[in-house]
């Protein structure tokens, strides 16, 4: 059974950092484009950022500068490291893989973590 499981988010007061990982497990996805997706309380689901198997990230425009996606292959982890935190960055952050080596569709999602910050 495939799992993305994502870990690190929590409460951190604005200006502040904080790492998420997302650990697969069930097969391995060395091959496939991985990404965060985020939503907000009313509001649709955003995609915050997108590694390709071979390291191509790419970043929405809200978070570009501040948040830095990256993979460990050797561990079938994806990383999202997101400083300079902003109170409007407060929302449930789920980790998501794409079937193929660049990002298109969502195949499978995690699970989610909450990351609020305070102002």
């Amino acid at each position: 059974q495939v799992q993305l499981v994502e870990s690190g988010g929590g409460l951190v007061q604005a200006g502040g950092s904080l790492r998420l990982s997302c650990a697969a497990s069930g097969r391995t996805f060395t091959d496939n484009a991985m990404g965060w997706y985020r939503q907000a309380p009313g509001k649709q689901r955003e995609l915050v950022a997108t590694i390709t198997s071979e390291g191509t990230s790419n970043y929405g425009d809200s978070v570009k500068g501040r948040f830095t996606i990256s993979r460990d292959n050797t561990k079938n982890t994806v990383y999202l490291q997101m400083n300079s935190l902003k109170p409007e960055d407060t929302a449930v952050y789920y980790c998501c893989a794409a079937p193929r080596a660049v990002w298109s569709i969502v195949e499978y999602w995690g699970q989610g973590t909450q990351v609020t910050v305070s102002s």
